[in-house]
Order: structure tokens, then sequence, then C-alpha cells
């Protein structure tokens, strides 16, 4: 390739990136819609935590519902569509919130952000699988966690600010007006994201890898691979740890380690901002053409140890949350070659006319961690076995390398 032609591959390549890694920060900027203004929501509607809480159980179980199928939409009309069909949804579910008069509306809020959640997942990795070259995937799937991550973050800054400057509703305003902001970008984006139709187009692959361009199985076909399968339960583990922590790390750090509440909330910051950098490190190991499954073992093995450390009671006080962020930084690791393994195992025989279902059901393990971590370890901080928690978070971990490493041996 001539240096006219790399330059334009690596332009496309860093516009397709930066456009899909922008709309999957606005899906979990979404992802948090609801519980930071849960303090405003609550005493408005005269709302119990379980009550609170069941508008999350809402959109998480519609969300993997949906992503499961919505994967078959993305590989019969393209992703593009069901991208901007997604981002709409969370406008109207903001939209929704700004008026909500009832529970019954602020459950219909998540439902509706659930929906446009769904389809994020799917439609993306099947854009950057197809329209990032194979060298650069790892940084892509690099900067797509990045995204997630900076999503996160601005979602309470940016509402809790301006509820308590201008009341929640305002505040559900603003979030459908930056919904609004990310549906005109992916419209204006829209010939970067374009696909041929059907899978004539060649799979791009990655660093020392061997992917199939066929796709001549049965729709449903991938339901009988036992490394899809296998990639379902890993992130079904991994997503049942991270939620974990991520429901309960505050109250656990309080409770285990005498740590004051702005302290034991630290700690969380921790462990996801060790994730971000993980992550970033994560994509830079993942395109040297490692094998994904040995880095991912390392990682989440590395991780598992941090936990189960942590579990112990013993640390100091002051190196919980140097502990927690090296958890969350191996933890990260494990997120580029985690998604470069899922590809491998879409690929190794369906080719790209899978892409979109295969990542669809796989990445609803994810919904349904989240969805059933607080069933698991609610009711063992609710008995006070709050070093059990952590023992669970390590125990998952190390679950999940086993599930990663039979992905390898299966695709």
């Amino acid at each position: 390739m001539n240096s006219s032609a790399a330059t334009s591959v690596l332009r496309s390549d860093i516009r397709v990136i930066s456009l899909i890694g922008f709309a999957h920060g606005t899906s979990h900027f979404f992802h948090l819609l609801l519980p930071p203004l849960f303090p405003w929501l609550m005493p408005e509607f005269g709302l119990s935590f379980t009550e609170a809480g069941a508008m999350m159980t809402v959109f998480f179980v519609v969300s993997g519902i949906g992503q499961a199928l919505s994967g078959f939409v993305v590989d019969r009309i393209g992703p593009r569509r069901v991208l901007l069909a997604g981002i709409a949804c969370f406008v109207l579910a903001a939209l929704l919130l700004s008026v909500a008069k009832g529970y019954a509306m602020l459950l219909a809020v998540g439902a509706l952000a659930g929906l446009g959640n769904c389809v994020f997942h799917p439609a993306d990795f099947t854009l950057l699988n197809r329209k990032v070259s194979g060298a650069r995937l790892g940084h892509a799937f690099s900067a797509h966690g990045l995204s997630g991550s900076l999503g996160w973050a601005i979602a309470p800054i940016f509402l809790t600010g301006i509820a308590a400057a201008a009341g929640w509703r305002a505040a559900a305003l603003a979030a459908a007006a930056l919904g609004a902001l990310a549906w005109a970008v992916v419209w204006l984006g829209r010939e970067a994201t374009a696909l041929a139709d059907g899978g004539a187009k060649a799979v791009k692959a990655a660093p020392g890898e061997k992917v199939s361009a066929g796709g001549t199985a049965s729709t449903f076909g991938f339901l009988g691979v036992a490394a899809v399968w296998l990639c379902f339960a890993f992130f079904l583990l991994v997503t049942m740890a991270f939620g974990a922590l991520q429901n309960y790390a505050t109250p656990l750090m309080h409770a285990m380690y005498g740590l004051p509440l702005a302290a034991a909330a630290a700690t969380l910051t921790a462990f996801l901002l060790g994730g971000a950098a993980g992550i970033a490190a994560g994509g830079v190991l993942a395109v040297r053409g490692a094998s994904h499954e040995g880095l991912i073992a390392l990682a989440l093995g590395a991780a598992a140890l941090a936990a189960g450390v942590i579990a112990t009671g013993v640390l100091p006080a002051w190196s919980v949350m140097p502990a927690m962020a090296v958890m969350g930084f191996c933890s990260g690791i494990a997120g580029p070659s985690r998604d470069l393994l899922v590809r491998r195992a879409a690929t190794a025989r369906f080719g790209q006319g899978a892409y979109g279902r295969v990542y669809g059901f796989v990445y609803s393990g994810l919904d349904l961690g989240l969805a059933l971590s607080p069933l698991i370890f609610g009711p063992l901080m609710d008995a006070g076995r709050f070093g059990a928690v952590l023992a669970g978070v390590a125990f998952l971990q190390g679950a999940s390398i086993l599930a990663a490493l039979r992905v390898g041996s299966r695709s």
C-alpha cells in the first residue's frame, strides 16, 4: 500500500472510531439517566429504594432481551439505521422523563431507555469490524471501551449539577438535548458508517487472525456453536463481578476498612479510573498479535488476586484505594482482547454476515449479569458478609478465565 492510500485508510479509521466512540459514550451516559436523579425522583413520587431500583431492572431486562434480538435487525438492514433508532429512543426517554406524572411513566422511561441501549453493541461492533482496518481493531475496541467509561463519568456530574440548579425536569430536558446532538452527529457522519449490502466486502483480519468470509450458515446457526455460548458465559460472569463492585463498593469499603463514606466512594472511582487506563493499555497489547485468551487469563487472574487480597480485610486503610485501582487496571486490560475474542468466535464459522446477531447475543450477557448481580450479592450485604462479596467477585473473575480459555480452544 502506497503512502497516499495508507493515509486515506488511517483517516477513515480515525473517523469511524471517533464516530462510534461518541455514540457509545452516549449510550453509557443514558445508562445513568435515572440513578443520579433518584434523590429528586424518590421524594417527588414517594418511591422506596426497591421501587427506584425496579426502574433499572426494567432497563436491563428490556436491554438484555432487545440486545439479543437487535443483532438480527442489524444484520438485516444494517447498523446505521439501527444506531439512529436507538439514539432516538434515548431522546424520547429523556423527554418522557421531563413530563413524568407518576411511577408508571418512570417505568416507561426505564423501558424506553433500555430499548435504546440494546442496539449499541451489535451496531457498534459490526461497524468497527467491517470499517476499521484489522491492524487498528485493538485500538478501536480500546477507544470504544474508553468512550463508554467517559459517558458513565459525565452523566452524574451533568445531571445532578443541572438538577441542583434548575430541577430534575430541566436535567431531563438537557439529557434529551444531548441525545439529539448525538443523533445529529451520527446522521451527519452517515457516509463514514455506510456499508456495502450483504457479505460482499471481505472481512479485515486482525494481526495473526484467520477469519472466514463465508456467512452461509442459517440465521440461528450461531446458537449451535459452543464458542458463542462460552463468550456469553464469559460476559455474564465478568459483569456479575463488576456489578457487585459498582453497586456495593462504597458500603463495602466503609464497613470492612472503616473508611469515611467519601473515601469509600473514592475507591470505586479509583477502580473505574484504573479500568479506563487498563483499557488503553489493553488496546496496545491486543494489536501486537499475542494470544488474546492468554492475555485475558493473566489480566483477570491478577484482578481476582487483588479482589481476594482486599476480601481478607487485612490491608491498611490507606492501601485500599490503590488496590482497587490495580484491580480495575487489570480488569480493563482484558477488555480489547475480549472483544477481539468475540470477533474470532463470530468469524470462525459465519463471517461478517453474523456480526450483529453474534455480538448482540453475546453482549446480552452483560445486561443479564448486571440484573443478577444485586440478587446474588444483595443478600450477602444484608447479612453483613462483606468479605464474601469480594470473594465472590474473585471467584467470578476466575471462572471467567476458564470460559475465555475455552473460547480460544473452540474458535
